[in-house]
């Protein structure tokens, strides 16, 4: 069995997924990931200026959607979802690419991710640390 806890969530003014970008470079709005305040050390250390992977639970998706067409464009052929970056699919986990512009405490401020209002965030792992 396995167990995931979210650390944390999303805030965003994303509401809908159908209002999401498909990817995080590609028009996300500015965000909050808000760290539920038992993981306060294990982000103590996250700097300004950081890029993050974010993974989070996509818990509007759809698990049974097992082929999609990418980019929801009917002109593409049908695809399995494991060679797509639908949110739909057997366990949606989200893979998100950040750029933290901004720490304060328990909240970290930042650009390029397409997660909605409220999505369950499971953990962070840095990339890539220092100033752009």
């Amino acid at each position: 069995m396995i167990e995931l806890v979210p650390v944390g969530h999303a805030e965003s003014p994303l509401a809908d997924p159908a209002d999401a970008p498909e990817q995080g470079d590609e028009g996300a709005p500015e965000a909050v990931i808000v760290i539920d305040p038992a993981y306060a050390r294990a982000v103590a250390d996250v700097p300004a200026g950081a890029e993050l992977v974010v993974l989070s639970w996509l818990h509007l998706a759809d698990r049974d959607v097992l082929a999609v067409h990418p980019r929801g464009a009917a002109s593409r052929p049908l695809t399995g979802v494991f060679a797509t970056r639908s949110q739909d699919r057997p366990n949606p986990i989200g893979l998100h690419r950040v750029h933290v512009l901004e720490t304060n405490g328990l909240r970290l401020r930042v650009r390029g991710s397409e997660a909605v209002d409220g999505t369950p965030v499971l953990d962070l792992k840095i990339a890539r640390s220092g100033e752009r």
